[in-house]
Parts: structure tokens; sequence; C-alpha cells
């Protein structure tokens, strides 16, 4: 797996800017001319990486499985392109291009991919809470 900070060109605006405006469809083209991506690996790159909020672009191949796999944020994933099953222990769906789905904190989730996909993931930190326990 490939995972790089941001180096897109002009597929997006400065970094002094008070507005991140991110150009998706030249970012996912980048992603699919990569090595290791030409190589059969699924391939990411982080779009925004704050301390409370991180924003990764992901494109996997037909058949990528990603099982147990257990988060302490929440997250959101939205589908760009593709096709894919998310399995927790109490459910499974499957999420197509335009979909989207949000999981709470410390839920143990798989996903498999049955159609070549890109998903963008939103993990939301919350730090307050590490703070307590």
């Amino acid at each position: 797996m490939e995972i790089k900070t941001l180096d897109t060109g002009s597929a997006f605006s400065t970094a002094d800017s008070s507005l991140l405006n991110l150009d998706l469809p030249v970012i996912i083209e980048k992603l699919k001319r990569t090595n290791s991506w030409m190589k059969g690996e699924l391939n990411s790159i982080v779009l925004l990486n704050t301390h409370k909020k991180q924003i990764v672009l992901t494109a996997v191949h037909k058949g990528t499985e990603i099982t147990s796999f257990q988060g302490n944020d929440s997250i959101s994933v939205q589908i760009f392109e593709g096709e894919v099953n998310f399995q927790t222990v109490k459910e499974s769906i499957t999420l197509n291009k335009g979909q989207m789905l949000t999981l709470h904190e410390h839920i143990k989730y798989s996903l498999k991919t049955n159609k070549e996909a890109v998903l963008l993931l939103t993990i939301a930190n919350d730090n307050s809470q590490r703070l307590e326990n």
C-alpha cells in the first residue's frame, strides 16, 4: 500500500488559504497512474491531516479485502467509484457510487470491494475523549 501526502499540482488551493479546494477527479486520475496502482496495490493519498480530522482518498482494486480493523475514532466513508461491502459483527451493507456511511468509534469492521472502487475516508479524532481515559 502506498500512502502519500498531497502532491497534486494544481488540483487544490494553497495551504495558506482558509479554504482547501480539491479537484477530486484529477487526484483520482493521478492515483491510478502510480506504479503501486499499476502493480495491483491499493493507493491512498492524505488530503487533510489535522489533530482533529484526517481525510484520505483511497483507490482499491476489485477483490481487495481489509479485515479485522477497529478504529478508535468515528469515520465516514463516501464511495466515488465502484462498490464496497462493509461488514461489522452485527450488520453488512453494500455501498455503491454516491453512497456514504458513518461508523462510530470502537466498532470492528472489514470491507471488500466487489468492483474497482474509490472511497473518501474521513476520520474524526475526538481528542477530549482520549484525555479522559
